[in-house]
């Protein structure tokens, strides 16, 4: 027991009796006994341990006893962190050198305090929690509730990644589980720098603790004759199907997941009307009770657009049938204000899905605060993390759940994939392509279907078309590229993996049991490994082992990580088919998943080779990703313009839920019929419709924002998508790929640097301008534009023929166009150029970018030259990091980096002393400082002249 915290003790147990009848002090914090009512649903105990100096790990429960359980994200803190503790009156304090955390033993309520008193953030009064017991499958668990003071200028971030396109969630309402495109992370930063990490393994949502309720239960629905009880759906077929126009009465627009048992239907639409190009309006009128912004979700597949008040509140939204995606909305409305209803839905599919629901008004004071609810937990279990700033907070994160590895230094290149490479020709010929133009390249991805029709699982490659993986390996390598090969956690019934899993009771058996078949061929039946069990997790390794890690593949792919066994179900079957796990119910074990799957591949590859480093893209992901060296790419996306832009929020969420590698499909991966039949035009006459046209111009415009995401990733269905295949040569769709491909190589120097700040500074690559200027309150909401790394700001252009867009420059020194160096001062919204084969790209001044020279693949030569410009204006520095980028060395110590300090006042760079060194380190290499500043702009030059520095790791001073 710490001695300070004893005389505090005995001190209050002076004035107030023994203190022990309120908590009892452990060896890293202490237990709190709440005086609760015998009705009340809060905790009977409350209990604070010390994780670190800004780090408070709060637990309650009901119960006479906390459970005995051990977190799945958070990782055993090596040290412990001195702290002392005092009561005053009702309250106990446990006290570090940064942060205070009290609990009012009355209440139960807790607060958290700076080492000055301030406070930082309250639970709501009274505590905020509320405990509502669960059984499943013969295990007692709680539903929680907890519920944090916000004051009104507070915004959060994070939460994974979701496809609503909304970036401050502040006063927002989030579902948190995992599926194709939603990826849920229980974590948010708060703008107040500090953050809230829920260990809850459980469905939870963020917000509102409710479901969506049908509009029949918060309207009076009327049809479009006027009768109340329900609005008009009208159904007109295709003309081809010679089917009759349908018409009827529905109470609800619900029609969001397949029927149990059955493919080929949807609950509660017309089973016998063909939908398949048919035409539907729901339409009516909705009367609400009461008044206020009442916040809609919409359920889409196929064409969509929603019609309230006559106004029109979602434009046109698609995507591909089977897999729907969801988008929120608000409107307001008046008490007893009857309003027209609208929705028009063209499905793009036999089977397709729609649906609207909503929430009624909430308080707005209510709606703002921090609420946090999960559907099944032991306990309520959360860590409190305080910070300087977000920075901080991202590193406390990384503290309790693990550290970020550097990825292997050709994973930073471009990636080049496609659904699907059909055979071994094919996939050689699409990297020979890369090298014959001179395009960039370091990685080409090998995705679903390499293996026998009926044999998926098995890890085996289709003879008839990869007759010689090995050799196709070893062809990839030949010309100095890497391979990344989809591994699923699903296996056919018939293959011997399967059944080896399944002799252990480490299958999932619910879709075994339901004959569940796929889409392959005439359908198999499967089943998904249970990757919350350790030994199935070894299994899982050992079955990849055998078969591809002999033929030299470099990275994996883990696709359905969700695990997605069967899209569009209800929820409570995804339960079903998603366990039981073996820790317990899928219930209570329901979004961790691509947790448990990663570990297996992670500690897996290092248990066989330790000296090799793990790269792993996974559709899904969850706190702790980070650790296991996995990257999340977004999963299967429309072919947008919305859902470009949706990437960009979703993205900067991610990367604020401490987790910094993240990519997504460039161009996005489910492709509209109308952009297929224009490149099947092309393909046969050469001509480019309009449909066409702006297929071009969405991928340029994707790959421009691409280029600039952590991971810089092409994938989707046909048309393919390598830059030949996009546009030829000349067009300008074409120049724009390949120039920012070849400006992304010239930026590794850069980029490898930021990739090295993750493991040693726990630092985010992709940032959302809050991170940065989180003092200027303009960017609390600012969600497509954002931070490369400490220097460049970027600004995607998401809009169809848009040649300039509306930029704000944070409040800063100021800002330099990267393409022509001309200034632009902080503090102001402009609109800014930009032209078709450009994306909006700034330098913040104060910054030093080291760039290197025009290369084909990342270790085709050491940076044995490096421009390095520097932006005048304010003061910067910058280290250059190296090692050797392939193995773990840098673990031990075996790297080098080398400090960049400039000077404004006395213009002066200082390129410090190298620290560190590593097998094959440069001696010495040359640097040609380019100076930019606002009176002498400087355009970026690869060849630009510049004032040339002999380096040979000694200190140099340079006059600028």
């Amino acid at each position: 027991m710490n001695m300070k915290g004893i005389s505090y003790c005995l001190l209050a147990g002076l004035l107030l009796g023994s203190c022990s009848g309120v908590y009892e002090q452990t060896d890293n914090g202490v237990i709190v006994k709440v005086r609760t009512k015998k009705d009340d649903a809060g905790a009977r105990l409350v209990r604070l341990q010390v994780m670190g100096d800004k780090l408070i790990h709060v637990s309650a429960t009901p119960e006479n006893r906390f459970a005995d359980s051990q977190s799945l994200i958070v990782v055993p803190q090596k040290e412990r962190t001195p702290f002392t503790v005092i009561q005053k009156g009702d309250t106990v304090t446990v006290s570090t050198d940064e942060v205070r955390a009290s609990v009012l033993a009355s209440t139960g309520e807790v607060w958290f305090t700076d080492e000055n008193e301030n406070m930082i953030l309250r639970e709501n009064e009274g505590g905020g929690k509320t405990f509502t017991p669960i059984e499943v499958e013969g295990t007692k668990g709680y539903t929680i509730r907890q519920v944090f003071e916000s004051p009104d200028d507070e915004a959060f971030y994070g939460l994974g990644q979701h496809q609503a396109d909304e970036f401050n969630y502040k006063g927002k309402n989030e579902e948190l589980f995992q599926y194709n495109t939603k990826v849920s992370v229980p974590f948010i930063v708060s703008n107040k720098n500090y953050g809230v990490l829920l260990d809850s393994y459980s469905f939870c949502r963020f917000g509102n603790p409710n479901d969506y309720s049908q509009l029949g239960d918060v309207f009076k629905l009327y049809d479009k004759d006027g009768k109340e009880g329900a609005i008009t759906g009208t159904y007109v077929p295709a003309p081809e199907s010679g089917a009759g126009t349908l018409v009827r009465r529905e109470d609800s627009l619900y029609f969001e997941h397949l029927v149990r048992g059955d493919l080929n239907h949807v609950v509660n639409l017309p089973e016998d009307f063909p939908l398949y190009g048919s035409k539907v309006t729901y339409e009516g009128e909705i009367e609400p009770s009461q008044s206020g912004e009442f916040k809609f979700i919409l359920y889409y597949a196929g064409y969509t657009k929603v019609y309230i008040d006559n106004k029109l509140v979602v434009p046109e939204r698609w995507r591909t049938a089977w897999n729907p995606n969801s988008y929120k909305f608000s409107v307001n409305l008046e008490a007893g204000k009857r309003v027209p209803l609208k929705v028009e839905w063209n499905p793009d599919g036999a089977v397709s899905y729609s649906g609207l629901r909503v929430f009624s008004p909430v308080d707005p004071k209510e709606q703002g605060k921090q609420s946090w609810w999960s559907e099944m937990t032991p306990q309520l279990d959360y860590y409190f993390v305080a910070g300087d700033d977000m920075d901080d907070v991202i590193s406390g994160y990384r503290t309790l759940t693990g550290k970020s590895p550097i990825m292997p230094k050709w994973a930073m290149g471009y990636w080049q994939s496609r659904e699907r490479y059909k055979s071994q020709d094919e996939m050689l010929g699409a990297l020979k392509g890369f090298r014959d133009r001179k395009i960039p390249i370091d990685n080409i991805v090998l995705d679903w279907s390499h293996w026998p029709e009926n044999a998926w699982g098995s890890h085996e490659f289709d003879k008839a078309h990869f007759p010689n993986p090995k050799a196709m390996v070893d062809s990839i390598h030949a010309m100095h590229g890497h391979i990344m090969v989809s591994v699923w956690p699903k296996f056919y019934t018939t293959t011997e993996h399967y059944k080896e899993f399944d002799r252990n009771g480490w299958i999932y058996p619910q879709s075994v049991k339901d004959s569940l078949k796929d889409w392959i061929g005439k359908g198999y039946t499967y089943g998904f490994y249970d990757a919350y069990s350790a030994e199935a997790r070894k299994l899982f390794w050992k079955q990849m082992y055998e078969h591809y890690y002999p033929l030299g593949i470099d990275a994996w792919w883990m696709d359905a990580s969700e695990p997605n066994v069967r899209d569009c179900t209800d929820m409570q079957y995804r339960k079903d088919l998603c366990g039981p796990t073996a820790l317990g119910s899928s219930t209570e074990f329901f979004n961790a998943y691509a947790l448990m799957n990663a570990d297996a591949i992670y500690n897996g590859q290092r248990s066989v080779d330790n000296n090799r480093r793990v790269f792993l893209l996974t559709r899904s992901g969850f706190a702790g990703l980070q650790r296991y060296s996995t990257a999340t790419w977004s999963g299967d996306i429309a072919t947008r313009w919305e859902d470009m832009k949706a990437q960009i929020s979703a993205g900067l969420n991610f990367a604020m839920s401490g987790i910094p590698y993240w990519t997504m499909d460039i161009g996005g991966f489910c492709v509209e019929n109308r952009y297929v039949e224009g490149q099947k035009q092309w393909n046969e006459t050469r001509t480019e419709n309009a449909d066409y046209k702006e297929w071009r111009e969405l991928n340029t415009r994707w790959f421009q924002f691409g280029a600039f995401c952590p991971l810089y990733r092409a994938h989707g269905q046909y048309p393919y998508r390598e830059p030949w295949e996009i546009a030829p040569e000349g067009h300008p769709a074409y120049n724009s790929i390949v120039y920012y491909t070849k400006l992304r190589y010239n930026m590794m120097p850069y980029i490898y640097s930021l990739a090295g700040m993750t493991w040693f500074k726990d630092y985010t690559i992709m940032r959302p301008l809050v991170m940065d200027f989180t003092a200027d309150a303009n960017v609390n909401n600012i969600g497509d534009q954002f931070m490369f790394g400490p220097a460049f700001m970027v600004s995607p252009v998401y809009r169809y023929g848009d040649r300039s867009r509306e930029m704000y420059f944070p409040k800063s020194e100021g800002w330099y166009d990267f393409y022509t160096g001309k200034y632009q001062k902080g503090g102001v919204k402009a609109e800014v150029e930009a032209p078709y084969e450009r994306v909006p790209l700034y330098v913040r001044a104060g910054s030093i970018v080291p760039f290197g020279e025009d290369i084909q693949y990342t270790g085709e030569k050491p940076a044995d030259h490096i421009r390095l410009y520097i932006y005048q204006g304010a003061d910067g520095e910058f280290t250059l990091y190296e090692d050797e980028g392939v193995n773990y060395n840098y673990e031990k110590g075996m790297y080098g980096m080398i400090p960049m300090e400039y000077d404004d006042e006395t213009r002066t760079l200082t390129i410090g002393e190298r620290k560190g060194s590593f097998p094959g380190m440069l001696e010495e290499r040359t640097f040609t400082v380019v100076v930019v500043n606002e009176d002498k702009p400087q355009a970026f030059d690869i060849n630009a002249k510049g004032i040339e520095v002999k380096y040979t790791g000694s200190a140099q001073t340079v006059k600028l």
